[in-house]
């Protein structure tokens, strides 16, 4: 099965969903050293986003999340891709220079179509999400 969305930073990666319904906060919300979500009673509290594909609505917090991304990145601990209902400057700039896929909008639920543990695809150069 394949979603349509809006591509917003290049590139092609899978992993397994980690999803939350909840916005997310790259800053104060993810050790960049670890990947591990430590934001208190957020529903990831404890999960390692890294090399997960994690689909989220929206980012929250400030534009320093960015290079928290880009941290993860060099650190080998950032998510394979980023999917989110409706994307935000500080996750488009942080996916973009850590060349991470992401897409927005996509055309069905997400939410309801994507369940985490499933392994699925993200092209952000074509915007679609592939259900493997």
């Amino acid at each position: 099965m394949e979603i349509k969305a809006r591509p917003v930073s290049k590139g092609r990666a899978s992993g397994e969903v980690l999803l939350s319904r909840e916005p997310f906060s790259f800053l104060g919300g993810v050790d960049p050293k670890t990947g591990v979500v430590m934001e208190k009673g957020h529903e990831l509290e404890g999960k390692s986003i890294a090399g997960k594909v994690i689909v989220f609505p929206n980012g929250k917090g400030s534009t320093v999340g960015s290079y928290v991304i880009l941290g993860l990145a060099k650190n080998k601990k950032a998510p394979a891709a980023i999917i989110n209902l409706e994307a935000e400057p500080i996750i488009v700039v942080g996916a973009i220079i850590s060349k991470i896929p992401m897409v927005d909008r996509p055309e069905k639920d997400i939410f309801k179509l994507l369940k985490n543990g499933m392994r699925i695809e993200v092209d952000g150069t074509a915007g679609i999400i592939r259900l493997l």
